[in-house]
Formats: C-alpha cells, structure tokens, sequence
C-alpha cells in the first residue's frame, strides 16, 4: 500500500482536531481535547529543545562546505541566495501589509471561552542553550572548520547533523499531525476555529500568487542582468517546478532541474555547480511563506506587524534559510526558534505556522528550485565575465 504523504496526514490531522474539539464542545466534556493538549505540551517542549540542536547540526558543517568549495564563485553564489531570501521576504511584507488587514479581522484567535483544557501534567525539557547562542556557536563551528581546513571535527559535526537530521525525519515530521491536531482541537473547544480556516484560506492563496510573482521577478532580474528572455527561461523549468510539486524535495527534484537549465544555454559546469548548490541553500519559496503566515497569526492575535519588527526578522530568516536542512519542512523547523524569539510566538502560533508551511510545501519547493535556475543563469553571465577579466 501506498504511503500516505506528509500533506493529507496532516490535513487528517487538522479534521481530526477540529471534530474533537467539536464533540468536546458540545457534550461539555474535554477529557480527549485535555489528553491532547498533555501531549502538545509534551512535544512543544521537546521542539523548543531540539531546535538550538537543528541550527547547529545543520548551519555549523553547511558553513564549514561553503568554506571549502569553489572560493568566490561559491561565495557568491551563496551571497546571491541570501539576497534572494531577503528580496523575497521584504516584498512579502510590504504586499502583506497592503492585503492581509483587509482580509484578516484583527483578534480572531483573541477571543476564547473560558473552558478547562490544560494539560493534565506537564514536562519541562529546557534547551542546553538559546536560539542566537546556538546561531552564534554554529558560526564560531563553521567558520573555524572552514579556516582551518581539516577533516576531524568535520567529519563529527556532519555525523552530529545525521543524528539531527535522524530525529527530524522520525520524530518531528511523524508527530507533527498529531501536534496540529491537538491545537485545533483546543481552538476549536475554545474559540472561533472558522474564523481561522477563513484566515488560512486568505494567506494560502496570497502566499501562493506571491510566489509565482516573484518567480517572475527572478528571471526579470536575470533578463537586465543577461538579456535571457524570461517567458522562454520560465518556460523551460516549468518541468522543474511541476515535478517539484510533487516531490515536496528540492534534492529529489534536482535531475530534472538540472535538464532543465540546460535548455537555457548554460556552462554545463555551472549548472552541476549551482542547482544542487541552490537545492540546499536558496529557499526563497519558504521565506515568502514564513514572512506571510507570520503577519497573518499576527493579526489573528491583534498585533499589527511594523516593518521594525519583521525587518530584522526577515534578515536573520535569509540566513536560517540559507542553512535550513533540505527536508520537506525543514524551513519551517529552522525557522521555529527565530519566531519564538524575536516574534514572540508562543506553541499556538508556531503550531498554526507549521500547518500552514506545511499545507503550501510543494508550492514552496516549486518556487526554491524554479529560482535556482535564474540563479544559474546570473551566475553563468558572472563566471564568463571574471574569466574574461582574468584573460
């Protein structure tokens, strides 16, 4: 039998969660909602544990390969996918902010009754350090592996990033339907559960346009920049990016991103250089997600986000996505710790964040690898360029 995908596992979930929270509500009896909610406290602890563990697991030894690859065009590359992650993020704000309050009513998770659905017990697992120490100690790591040129602590901090990556794919992404459920079962018993499908709706579709927008944005930039066509470019990585659609993997998508750049005219070489390179660290699609659906749970819960408060956010979003682990949801999961403590996201925020990433995953991906071509073709245009300097 065919196994059940990430997607419909979780939208059981959030079904699941709101049919409980639905029969609780109307027998008065919360017994099933309270269990769920031991359970979700359980696991948002364990999240909040883990997560200092994924940035240095993962953005430690990806600094460290960065160090060591192909010298400046690595480097630019890598630069060219900050920058794009930043763009990206900002441009999601500004046309946030001019949709998402009128289609948002400010405080709709705000309201809630005043029913019982604690958890029965709780427990504590505290993070060995917190979200920037961790950042900052994973730069120290990578850059220092990258200095000193030598393989040992290399080697132990890439079997540290399996282990993460272990937890990640066995732990985290199997528990997180029943985690999703277990919110929606508590804001469905306990406050407006339609007001934020609506509201789901609304950014999902947003989000959505967004992306494709800013694939357009992308080649635009690569036409002034190399006089490619961008109708013609789209156009041929729209293999790419439906085939991206379906495996939720940049990596799993990149033989086909690869063929498809080919039929741009590239350095072959540049092109087995850039595409896995950008399947690991251009992850534009997530940043547009994150940065709208955090706006989005902002209003839900009264707050108005300013450009002082995501703009920062946004900054240290590019660099996350940058070392985000190539796993379906493994931007969301970087991302976790960054909205904890300079959005003040709570478990309820997070946990909507990561049904919401998770409900447009492929749509993201598609986004990723389809900019991973326009990326190749400036890069293409950069290297013939600085060969030329040097002759």
């Amino acid at each position: 039998m065919k196994k059940i995908g990430l997607l419909p596992k979780l939208i059981i979930g959030i079904i699941l969660g709101i049919i409980i929270g639905l029969i609780s509500k109307q027998l008065g009896n919360f017994i099933v909602v309270r269990f769920l909610s031991t359970f979700g406290n359980i696991f948002s602890n364990f999240l909040n544990f883990i997560i200092p563990l994924v940035i240095i697991g993962f953005v430690a030894p990806g600094i460290a390969e960065l160090g060591r690859g192909a010298g400046k065009l690595l480097g630019i590359t890598a630069l060219f996918a900050y920058v794009s992650a930043v763009v990206a993020g900002v441009m999601a704000f500004f046309i946030g902010s001019a949709i998402l309050p009128n289609v948002i009513t400010s405080g709709d998770l705000a309201s809630t009754s005043e029913v019982n659905v604690s958890p029965y017990f709780e427990i504590t697992i505290d993070p060995m350090m917190g979200v920037m120490t961790a950042l900052v100690t994973a730069f120290v790591l990578g850059l220092g592996m990258a200095y000193i040129k030598r393989q040992k602590l290399l080697e132990v901090m890439q079997d540290f990033q399996s282990i993460i990556q272990g937890v990640i794919n066995y732990v985290l992404i199997p528990l997180i339907p029943p985690y999703i459920a277990s919110i929606f079962s508590k804001i469905t018993a306990t406050g407006e559960i339609f007001n934020t499908i609506k509201t789901f709706s609304s950014v999902f579709i947003l989000l959505i346009t967004l992306q494709i927008i800013y694939i357009i944005v992308q080649y635009s930039i690569a036409f002034f920049y190399t006089g490619k066509s961008p109708v013609k470019s789209i156009k041929n990585m729209l293999p790419a990016y439906f085939t991206a659609l379906g495996t939720q993997s940049s990596a799993a998508t990149i033989p086909v991103t690869i063929q498809s750049a080919k039929k741009n005219d590239l350095d072959e070489d540049i092109i087995d250089f850039v595409i896995p390179l950008g399947a690991t660290i251009h992850l534009a699609g997530d940043t547009i997600t994150l940065v709208l659906a955090s706006m989005g749970v902002m209003l839900m819960n009264g707050t108005t986000p300013t450009f002082a408060t995501m703009f920062p956010f946004i900054l240290m979003l590019g660099v996350t996505m940058v070392a985000a682990p190539g796993i379906p949801g493994g931007g969301v999961v970087a991302a976790l710790g960054l909205l904890e403590t300079m959005l003040g996201f709570g478990a309820q925020k997070q946990a909507l964040m990561i049904a919401l990433h998770f409900a447009q995953d492929s749509f993201g991906t598609a986004t990723n690898v389809t900019g991973d071509g326009a990326i190749a073709i400036i890069i293409n245009k950069f290297a013939k360029m600085t060969k030329k300097e040097k002759v």
